[in-house]
């Protein structure tokens, strides 16, 4: 049974022209719109100078009274530029203050003292990547070069595995500076994928020079194949020496979530399976490189999944914490330095989305948890003593949350489905929350939308599976109003959440402006509802997600203001998959749709992403053969378009080519549009005329009965 949530948002909705409010375009609503700028949130911008929090905008720095919200300046950037020695500066947005009690800041590679009005000289050892090579500046300034051999088949310090695993880079330092760890990928056993690029319309060549697209092939291990080589290094700055940690074979496995021991002499990292369901917790010595010892090992029938890395706790450093779903879902476990579990500290039927950090004095770890309701973000502390948690915040909304540096306060940056953006900073003491900043709505003076969200059950009767929807403006719930389905339903996303608006996407305010109702479902699948909600779909990916949303159809269907019968499909990347999916599928249910980057055969996925969830084609072939969207071409039967980015280097263009040549081959008529140089995303001012697409395919065959 549906039940839908008391909070209707905003405002009922009025009629426009008799108000005197102006309707929203996509110029204001899209990221790439020419107004989009002056119709989000404000914001505050800021970071942590040990415990003091300073507020940093385009020409001026500000410190914050954490009781009262109110600031002072700091400095300027005509002072800062005012001083000998010093490069020139543009803004002051990304500063940091690396020094507790030191009136140092710290832009782009310079340092500089502001109370004193000099440069600093920067003995912080640096490491980054060159031309392929991986390169060190030492604490005098000296750079040195440590690799000769980097090329696009041998790549140093940076994110490897394809960013799966929680990896976001590759270049990793002991806490001391003294050590530096690497990645090092060797992807030249790996295809190269051929995507091209044609030249800019008023490129001109030089004499002798080819008119002719340039190749950009790009290396791409599919699913099932040959995937590439990562290991672990180590460049010790005294000695200038490099060695590698003695992991064994790197074929097909991988290595993640590195950390180093707080003395700096041990690195700790997950050692995974290709399999993705043998995953085991090693320590190395970080001077020769030999192993130590197997920490921890975690199985699991279906696939394990780690993404973060182990923490110490920063008052015992003989003990660490780990995050692992090994109960169900997503909680934390302490650990001595030895491997053995000494407890569980946080459990329950809800997720540690989270660790913030910590509070020393008191024995904390801060985070952010979906404890309060599964679309809820809220921030906690815990502490590891006794296991008792304490929320900080106000218990709604959406929170995202920085900590000073000794854990005493916290910046709390959150949402409700009514507030666009408030700001407290929180003392973890006493919890006590002093207001900084409340944004202003604005889309006051435009006319919006209604925004609902309430609960149906999933296809297996039971679990509860969260919506929102966007009613047009002026809705008359006597009228029948065409009926677009956003969908995305993948691992590692939602579209539901206690955000702003639950968390809608800017189109669809923009077409319920137009006159459409729009209905977003967070299918079995998605993230932040624990193990076996995730895992439902694994090795048949699309079979569960669909029927779920056809569970949301059913829900549709039952209001007397949907037009069943001009019900239309919208989604991007797994979304798309999903759009091409439903359209193949349910024939006479989905009249229009619109499917972005769709994958099409996840045997041309990725083999990191696509084995987790489908395993290899080799060892599932039904599961594969079943998820194909091939054999579904000839089924084609209401108004699709596919859309991709000609350079997309995630979902390659040959799903979409291919679905195309399936259709000529079964006679069935899709449409097709490409945006050249662009990739899985489009950017820029490219996303407006994007989304103009999207809209007028939908303006064009499941029409609205208002003025487009």
């Amino acid at each position: 049974m549906n039940k839908l949530f008391s909070l209707i948002l905003l405002m009922i909705p009025m009629m426009a022209s008799a108000q005197g409010l102006k309707e929203l375009t996509l110029e204001d609503l899209n990221f790439g719109g020419k107004n989009y700028h002056n119709m989000i949130a404000k914001n505050r911008w800021t970071t942590w100078w040990g415990d003091e929090l300073v507020r940093q905008d385009a020409e001026n720095c500000y410190l914050v009274n954490k009781s009262t919200g109110k600031e002072s300046l700091l400095f300027d950037i005509d002072k800062l530029n005012a001083i000998k020695g010093v490069k020139k500066i543009h803004s002051l947005y990304n500063t940091a203050f690396p020094f507790a009690g030191k009136c140092i800041v710290k832009i782009g590679n310079q340092l500089i003292n502001w109370k004193k009005g000099t440069v600093v000289e920067d003995t912080t050892p640096s490491a980054f990547v060159r031309d392929d090579q991986l390169f060190v500046k030492d604490s005098k300034g000296v750079e040195h070069q440590l690799t000769t051999d980097g090329s696009r088949n041998i790549v140093y310090g940076q994110s490897v595995h394809r960013d799966e695993f929680g990896i976001s880079g590759g270049i990793f330092w002991n806490p001391d500076h003294s050590l530096l760890a690497f990645y090092r990928m060797d992807q030249s056993m790996v295809s190269d994928y051929p995507l091209v690029t044609i030249p800019e319309l008023d490129w001109k060549p030089k004499a002798g020079q080819s008119r002719i697209a340039t190749p950009e092939p790009i290396k791409y291990p599919m699913a099932g194949e040959t995937s590439h080589q990562v290991t672990v290094g180590v460049y010790n700055i005294k000695s200038g020496k490099i060695i590698y940690l003695k992991a064994g074979d790197p074929i097909d496995r991988y290595f993640t979530n590195i950390a180093w021991s707080p003395d700096g002499k041990t690195i700790y990292m997950f050692e995974l399976n290709r399999d993705q369901n043998d995953c085991r917790l090693v320590s190395y010595n970080a001077e020769n490189g030999n192993k130590i010892t197997e920490l921890y090992r975690e199985t699991d029938a279906k696939y394990v999944e780690p993404l973060h890395p182990i923490q110490f706790l920063p008052w015992d450093h003989s003990k660490f914490i780990m995050q692992s779903q090994k109960d169900g879902f997503n909680h934390l476990y302490l650990f001595d330095k030895n491997g053995k579990q000494l407890k569980q500290i946080t459990s329950g039927k809800w997720v540690i989305m989270e660790v913030i950090g910590f509070d020393k004095k008191n024995h904390n770890i801060v985070y952010t948890s979906n404890e309060c309701s599964p679309i809820q973000q809220n921030i906690w502390t815990v502490n590891v003593d006794n296991s008792k948690r304490t929320r900080l915040d106000n218990g709604k909304g959406w929170h995202s949350a920085t900590l000073s540096a000794s854990g005493m306060y916290v910046f709390d940056n959150y949402q409700t489905p009514t507030i666009p953006r408030n700001i407290e900073i929180i003392n973890t003491e006493n919890a006590k929350r002093t207001t900084y900043f409340k944004a202003e709505n604005p889309w006051k003076g435009y006319t919006v939308p209604t925004y609902e969200c309430g609960t149906i059950k999933a296809a297996d009767g039971v679990t509860d599976l969260y919506y929102r929807m966007v009613k047009p403006v002026n809705f008359d719930a006597k009228k029948k109003y065409p009926t677009i389905i956003y969908v995305y339903g993948g691992p590692h996303a939602h579209n539901v959440d206690a955000r702003w608006h639950y968390c809608s996407r800017s189109w669809e305010t923009y077409m319920a402006e137009k006159g459409y109702l729009l209905f977003i479902l967070d299918n079995r699948g998605s993230e932040n509802r624990g193990k076996d909600f995730e895992q439902a779909t694994f090795r048949h990916l699309g079979e569960e997600e669909m029927k779920d949303q056809m569970e949301g159809v059913k829900f549709l269907k039952s209001l007397p203001y949907v037009d069943a019968d001009r019900l239309g499909v919208h989604g991007w990347s797994f979304g798309g998959f999903m759009t091409t999916n439903l359209m193949t599928t349910y024939l006479d249910v989905f009249k229009v749709g619109v499917a972005g980057g769709p994958v099409i055969d996840w045997k041309w996925y990725e083999v990191m992403y696509g084995e987790r969830y489908m395993d290899t084609p080799q060892t599932n072939p039904e599961g594969y053969a079943k998820c194909s969207l091939l054999p579904k071409a000839k089924n084609l039967k209401g108004k699709l378009q596919i859309i991709i980015g000609l350079n997309d280097p995630v979902v390659v263009p040959q799903h979409a080519f291919s679905f195309l040549k399936a259709c000529i081959e079964a006679g069935t008529q899709p449409d097709f549009f490409v945006y050249p140089g662009e990739p899985h995303n489009m950017r820029g001012h490219q996303s407006t005329h994007l989304h103009e697409r999207i809209s007028q395919y939908f303006f064009d065959y499941l029409p609205a009965n208002t003025k487009n």
